[in-house]
């Protein structure tokens, strides 16, 4: 058998036909466990249980694992297991590198201070941060991928009677905020029922918070979490909170003390200041503010307080060069903001402030104002340091939103991960300090499939199959951040790569990720894209694995996967 490329009108290329045959090193391994060709159902028990790591399995398990793929009409009649039965088990969703219960079993009975938080930034863009369209389809496709806080930019309509969603002094379009809140209303718990947070960047006048509070009640009525006094002194659960949407800003009091200058114009970085377009006439579009005459205070109070009533995580911003913005009020836990390039700032001489500061409070990070493309930056460092918000354009692409991506894969993928104890206990953790290494991930990529039933046979390449090299790293604290590339299996749908074994010393393997990113080498263009993956080191299942890939967007792929092994030496155990 032969596949054909044609090369043009008249002339055309052909190649052997590749089929899925097992590397020899997986041969190998089958004939360790098996008996003249044939692996009996304890044999695979036992190989079950040795290399894979599967220790609690039992005969039950094992002939779990026989239904799961007999479909493929490659078992012995009398129930024993042939090489080619074995290697499609391998190449199954049934040997996930990951747990496959999607289970939540983190304990979620800690404060929400205690939790990473899958969270977005500006979730109603459907593009750049420029002209893009404003809709609620971002805020929704968000939600139903696992997104627990949900960003709206809240600003007053041109004619100044109504609050409206949009990307303040830019060309983006605005959406109505009564649709945004419906679609999170009708999507929350569509992953899990772990409560959603909504963090409003308010640009309103007191009337016209009091209008968003009325909205707001009446849009979520018994789910909208309210603080009590006492409760304040420190957040609540994520299990309290099942079924709840919590409203995060700042106090209207903060609000109108930051807005007493008129006329305010500010640059891009919307976090701080307001930004308006040259020729808008409009008060609303300028960002200007009327000071509230003295017979208005009465009512702008009124509409202030039912505001005020509706924050259950009071938020603000760094002040006074950051002097005192990493205190902690015993009181009162709060939410403070920064960009990525003031964390990165102040972690080079306050890292440790900032993982005391997140112990107890929350810390939000979100893209610098010049990623106008929607682009995102390294989450571990905002991870490192506890940052339990660390907040991305999900409307983008690329490594670091794989990377945010994988790590919302942990604990069933509910949207939360337990921060580990290091970054709570009394002694401070740096993550800028050598530590001791504590394992060795060992991973060796044997194989992959299923390009050839996701893509079109020239996709790669016009005149011949594709050549896939491998790319795998680990993301985590500076001292384990590594990264590899495979040889280049050349002109093969089916790649087998004779790689030794690649190793990760690691020496906080709690934060560590480990990425792979799959390509197809061209000599003269840019290498072609031909999937990505993303997994929690804590999450990672030792043994000859089936790792299936993912497109651009995090989609996984129908077919496409590769055969991987993991070990950790010495084994691990995580807390």
């Amino acid at each position: 058998m032969s596949e054909s490329f044609k090369v043009c009108f008249c002339c055309s290329r052909s190649f052997k036909e590749k089929t899925r045959q097992p590397p020899v090193s997986i041969k190998r391994l089958f004939e360790a466990y098996s008996r003249n060709g044939k692996m009996s159902l304890d044999e695979l028990l036992r190989f079950v249980s040795e290399v894979q790591g599967e220790r609690h399995a039992g005969l039950d398990y094992v002939q779990d694992i026989f239904n799961s793929v007999k479909h493929h009409n490659v078992f012995h009649p009398h129930g024993l297991v042939h090489l080619n039965a074995f290697y499609r088990y391998l190449f199954s969703d049934t040997n996930s590198p990951l747990p496959l219960s999607r289970q939540v079993h983190h304990d979620m009975k800690a404060p929400l201070s205690h939790y990473f938080v899958y969270t977005g930034h500006n979730s109603y863009l459907t593009g750049n941060q420029v002209n893009s369209k404003s809709r609620v389809e971002p805020i929704v496709q968000a939600l139903r991928k696992g997104v627990k806080v949900i960003e709206l930019d809240l600003w007053p309509n041109p004619s100044g009677n109504a609050a409206e969603v949009r990307h303040g002094g830019t060309l983006t379009s605005h959406e109505d905020l009564q649709k945004c809140l419906n679609a999170i209303k009708d999507n929350a718990f569509h992953v899990s029922d772990y409560p959603v947070m909504i963090t409003l960047e308010d640009h309103l006048p007191p009337n016209l918070q009091g209008q968003v509070a009325k909205m707001l009640t009446k849009t979520f009525r018994g789910m909208l979490f309210r603080c009590g006094s006492e409760s304040c002194k420190h957040f609540p659960s994520p299990e309290e909170l099942k079924k709840k949407i919590l409203i995060s800003t700042k106090p209207p009091k903060e609000y109108l003390e930051s807005q007493t200058v008129q006329n305010i114009r500010t640059p891009m970085d919307k976090e701080t200041l307001w930004s308006v377009p040259a020729n808008s006439t409009s008060m609303a579009w300028r960002g200007e503010i009327k000071i509230p005459k003295e017979e208005e205070e009465e009512e702008l109070e009124s509409e202030a307080v039912g505001y005020r009533d509706l924050i259950a995580v009071h938020a603000g911003n760094y002040k006074d060069h950051l002097k005192d913005c990493l205190s902690d009020d015993p009181e009162k836990p709060r939410r403070i903001s920064m960009n990525e390039q003031w964390l990165e700032t102040v972690v080079r001489t306050r890292g440790t402030d900032v993982v005391r500061f997140t112990q107890r409070n929350i810390l939000r990070i979100y893209p610098k104002g010049t990623r106008l493309d929607s682009s995102n930056y390294d989450p571990l460092v905002g991870w490192t340091h506890g940052a339990q918000m660390v907040a991305f354009n999900m409307q983008g692409h690329g490594k670091q939103l794989w990377i945010m991506q994988g790590m919302f894969r942990a604990n069933g993928g509910c949207g939360y991960v337990k921060k580990p104890h290091m970054l709570l206990e009394q002694t401070l953790f740096d993550p800028c300090k050598r530590l001791p290494i504590k394992t060795t991930l060992r991973v060796k990529i044997y194989t992959g499939e299923g390009w050839d039933l996701d893509f079109p046979q020239t996709h790669f390449d016009q005149y011949s199959p594709p050549d896939f090299f491998v790319k795998i790293g680990i993301a985590g604290v500076p001292r384990d951040t590594v990264s590899y590339k495979t040889e280049t299996a050349v002109d093969q749908w089916f790649p087998i790569w004779s790689n030794d074994d690649f190793l990760f010393q690691l020496s906080v393997p709690e934060l560590a990720l480990l990425w792979l990113r799959v390509q197809d080498y061209d000599n003269d263009t840019q290498n072609d894209f031909a999937g990505q993956t993303c997994l929690p080191l804590p999450e990672l299942k030792t043994g000859v694995r089936a790792v299936r890939l993912h497109d651009r967007s995090g989609k996984a792929y129908k077919n496409t996967r590769l055969l991987v092994s993991f070990s950790l030496d010495p084994p691990y155990t995580f807390r």
